[in-house]
């Protein structure tokens, strides 16, 4: 193999497909990129079994030469160090030269790299997804419900497909679910061209999501998700992003939704996010993020947390709205954060059923989002 790549092009697409990396495996060449060299340009994929990404730099964009090919070919590098040594090379040009041994000598300006490389026969094949379940959705939105959603996912491996954000894509919308037993958060949008069946109820982990967000682009471009079996596809451009979908059978979180509520409450969401911020700082001192709500009949909510060693904080905030019975109740502030810091709206809609029930968020006169935190019982 020898060719040359420029290097920005070579260093974004090294990336893209390094989130897919690994340091937990065994195996050594899953920690490396394998690079297949063709007339058609320079292909990049890197897998740690569960995700697996490729990134594709074409020979021509418009008037540029990306890649000049001299001699095809395959060669797995190591992730690490060639990543972090493409990034600090100087010249715009980057020149890749493979022996018979995958002994790989990079040169730039007058610097010169040797790498030992491994056989790309070794590499793990990326799964063949047909093709026959795909739908498009915009990468803006896309990346929206995954922020909306991802951060809710369980952290414990007991229960794996609480680890991952549940899609269901019918009846003219997208729906992603995430719960962990103590919160929920809810996104939908309209959607309105066909869906495959196949692409209700699947599990997609959040782990994954959270890669995939990090690489899909701000501009509204197109998304192709493609689903078969047990895999999803992402293709966008010249990247496709490959991963497992969860086994099992996602509970029926729905019934935890109360659909009336005793008590409601309409507040700013800057002003209530910053003094559950402040409550955190606190209440985070005991372990155990706990913040107490309190409602008062002049229609202000008190806020307030406590450390047994710092001391306590306590403030007032105006609701906009309040209706219904004036409650106490305590949650968790960290969870109460994370799905404020979701909302895109000027103030919140509260609502509560009582004192030890779900605590419904939503932006107000918006329903694509839905945040539920489950109170704690504590003695006031």
């Amino acid at each position: 193999m020898k060719l040359s790549v420029l290097k920005d092009e070579l260093d974004k697409a090294i990336q893209h497909v390094s989130k897919a990396i690994s340091n937990r495996t065994s195996i050594p060449i899953l920690h490396g990129i394998k690079i297949d060299a063709s007339a058609s340009g320079l292909q990049l994929t890197a897998s740690d079994t569960e995700i697996s990404i490729q990134s594709f730099i074409a020979a021509e964009k418009g008037d540029v030469r990306s890649v000049e090919l001299e001699r095809p070919g395959s060669i797995v590098l190591p992730a690490k160090f060639f990543s972090e040594m493409v990034r600090k090379l100087p010249s715009e040009k980057v020149e890749i030269e493979v022996n018979d041994s995958f002994l790989a000598n990079i040169r730039s300006g007058t610097i010169e790299v040797q790498l030992m490389g491994l056989d790309p026969e070794e590499f793990p094949l990326l799964p063949q997804i047909d093709a026959n379940a795909v739908i498009s959705v915009p990468s803006e939105l896309l990346k929206s419900m995954i922020r909306k959603t991802v951060f809710a996912v369980s952290t414990n491996e007991s229960t794996p497909v609480l680890t991952g954000v549940l899609w269901n894509v019918e009846d003219g919308k997208i729906r992603f679910t995430a719960c962990d037993r103590h919160r929920l958060a809810r996104a939908e949008s309209n959607y309105d061209a066909d869906a495959d069946e196949r692409f209700n109820n699947i599990v997609v982990s959040g782990k994954t999501l959270g890669e995939l967000q990090k690489i899909l682009p701000d501009q509204n471009t197109l998304v192709d998700i493609v689903v078969s079996d047990n895999q999803i596809l992402f293709r966008q451009n010249s990247l496709l992003f490959y991963a497992r979908l969860l086994e099992g059978t996602y509970p029926d979180v729905s019934k935890l939704i109360p659909q009336t509520f005793q008590t409601e409450l309409v507040l700013e969401t800057k002003l209530f996010t910053d003094a559950i911020d402040r409550a955190f700082l606190l209440s985070r001192e005991e372990k155990t993020n706990i913040v107490r709500m309190a409602m008062r009949e002049d229609m202000t909510v008190e806020i307030s947390s406590s450390s047994s060693e710092i001391g306590r904080v306590t403030e007032q905030l105006t609701a906009r709205e309040m209706v219904g019975e004036r409650l106490k109740i305590s949650f968790n502030s960290k969870y109460m954060l994370d799905a404020l810091r979701v909302m895109d709206s000027e103030s919140v809609h509260i609502g509560f059923t009582g004192p030890m029930q779900p605590i419904i968020i939503k932006p107000l006169g918006a329903n694509d989002t839905l945040q539920l935190v489950l109170p704690y019982r504590t003695t006031h």
